[in-house]
């Protein structure tokens, strides 16, 4: 009886999974574990998902060999008849039943005591293989009754989770693209995203100049990182030169390097970005920056695959990739002379546009919480999690600086919580307002405005919340606190006038 029911508590357990991949896990550990089964291995098929099936499956007990020949057999053996006929099969020494005896697999792996059991029914979701037993001999009775208990509840249990992931899934519009790029680096799941990953998917193995642009802090770098791990250089150098951060004199030793007395610190031959790219990507960010003497070094590299380091005589040639990034209007600085037009044609070959944070609104969140992680590891913090008010006033806030603004707002904000000692980071430490002896919510937007206690700085993000929660709080008293009125007038959604009441703190006076 307490055997009985501590599998019960088990299968309990097993339901309180949210994701497939760890439900398979410990379904496989309970089962291998009540039938005494040295090696065990367990697949479902999502046939929702696409026309052939997505197979997820585990294996216990197994060596990476024993896993390759279990899922070669999967469509002959016993694990084939255990499908097709949906019953279970138990064999106390497949090497020795005339049913398998004369399978290659089986006389190949001298397969003795099995069980295997299908998983749902007509056509099965998938299959429950246990082969060899920890106490010598079969499998017992009474392991094939736990066994094909465990086999129904894991049918129930995995046709929610595939479901679940399904519903997600078609949520998330990067994921098909996520499956074809590898951009882990990048975090989201907005539709700007999404079209984002499909030029991405479309450019990134094509030996083409690239222009990225979009709003400072967007996150052109991390971009530029998918185009280089996406192409067929993804395994030599990745190079990256900030075009706005170098003397106008030290860009073209910087990109092209120089040669022995070509300047004043040029005591020696000095290799350049380009050399240190060969084979790979160069990634020139905020390339609106360059100087035009170097705009035309640069284009010749383009044209030619040739280059002079400064001081030489001698063409060098490179075989590089050119990816170029600016937040500047181009076509503007080309009207104005500032920039080549032919440069300016050979660099947008493929043009890329990244968008800013207000565009993919959705992401923030799951961004915040990243850097939340990251602030943790990196200044070696206890660990830290983003209170659900604190996310909902992240997600509402205006980050005119996008990403990298969003960024260093985190991490200033886990820094305020470590410092405060607890154990989730708050609305209070991303925007922190000084309290002031009396008054109402617009004197601490007044008081907001006069600057952060960690910098001692007044912010515009201090200032932007401080006049988002005038404002809004001006509409809704002047209508009442009608959230509907208070939309229309503001020209936003309901939901999101709930959000920022919630986000910005604003509570509705008594008596209205």
């Amino acid at each position: 009886m307490r055997r009985e029911r501590d599998l019960y508590r088990k299968l309990l357990e097993l339901g309180g999974n949210n994701e497939i991949e760890p439900f398979l896990e410990e379904a496989l550990a309970l089962i291998v574990d009540i039938a005494g089964a040295r090696r065990g291995y367990l697949e479902i098929r999502d046939d929702g998902a696409d026309a052939e099936g997505t197979p997820f499956w585990m294996a216990r007990g197994c060596t990476e060999e024993d896993v390759a020949g279990v899922r070669a057999a999967i469509s002959r053996g016993v694990i084939a008849q255990a499908i097709a006929s949906g019953q279970t099969i138990v064999t106390s020494s497949a090497l020795n039943d005339p049913r398998f005896r004369d399978r290659g697999s089986v006389r190949a792996n001298r397969i003795e005591a099995v069980l295997c059991a299908p998983i749902g029914a007509d056509p099965p979701l998938g299959v429950l293989y246990l082969q060899d037993r920890v106490q010598p001999g079969p499998f017992r009775d009474e392991d094939r009754a736990h066994v094909e208990l465990l086999a129904r509840h894991v049918a129930t249990l995995a046709d929610r989770l595939l479901l679940r992931r399904r519903t997600a899934e078609s949520a998330n519009p990067t994921l098909p693209l996520r499956k074809k790029l590898r951009a882990d680096g990048i975090r989201g799941r907005s539709p700007a995203l999404a079209r984002l990953f499909q030029q991405l998917v479309l450019v990134a193995p094509l030996e083409v100049s690239v222009l990225l642009t979009g709003p400072t802090g967007s996150g052109k770098t991390a971009v530029a990182r998918v185009l280089h791990d996406n192409s067929p250089r993804a395994g030599k150098p990745f190079v990256e030169i900030n075009c706005g951060a170098l003397p106008e004199a030290l860009i073209e030793s910087e990109l092209f390097g120089a040669m022995p007395g070509a300047h004043s610190t040029a005591s020696r031959r000095v290799p350049g970005k380009v050399e240190a790219a060969e084979g790979g990507t160069l990634f020139l960010d905020e390339v609106a920056e360059l100087s035009l003497t170097a705009q035309a070094a640069l284009l010749q590299l383009l044209q030619s695959k040739e280059y002079f380091p400064l001081g030489g005589s001698k063409a060098v040639t490179a075989d590089v990739r050119i990816v170029a990034a600016t937040n500047a209007d181009l076509r503007g600085a080309v009207a104005k002379k500032a920039f080549r037009e032919d440069l300016f044609y050979r660099l947008q070959v493929l043009p890329v546009r990244v968008p800013s944070l207000a565009e993919r609104r959705e992401d923030v969140p799951e961004l915040a919480a990243h850097f939340c992680e990251q602030a943790v590891r990196s200044y070696n913090l206890p660990r830290l999690e983003l209170s659900v008010g604190a996310l909902r006033a992240v997600e509402n806030a205006e980050w005119p600086g996008n990403i990298r603004e969003l960024a260093h707002a985190v991490e200033a904000a886990v820094i305020r919580a470590a410092a405060d000692g607890v154990l989730r980071v708050e609305q209070r430490h991303f925007f922190p307002e000084p309290e002031p002896a009396r008054g109402d919510a617009g004197e601490r937007g007044d008081a907001a405005e006069r600057g952060d206690w960690l910098t001692g700085q007044p912010t515009l993000q201090a200032a932007t919340r401080a006049f988002q929660a005038r404002f809004v709080r001006r509409v809704l008293d002047e209508g009442g606190w009608n959230v509907s009125e208070a939309a229309a007038r503001l020209d936003i959604a309901r939901s999101h006038v709930y959000n920022l009441i919630r986000g910005l703190g604003l509570e509705r006076p008594k008596g209205v």
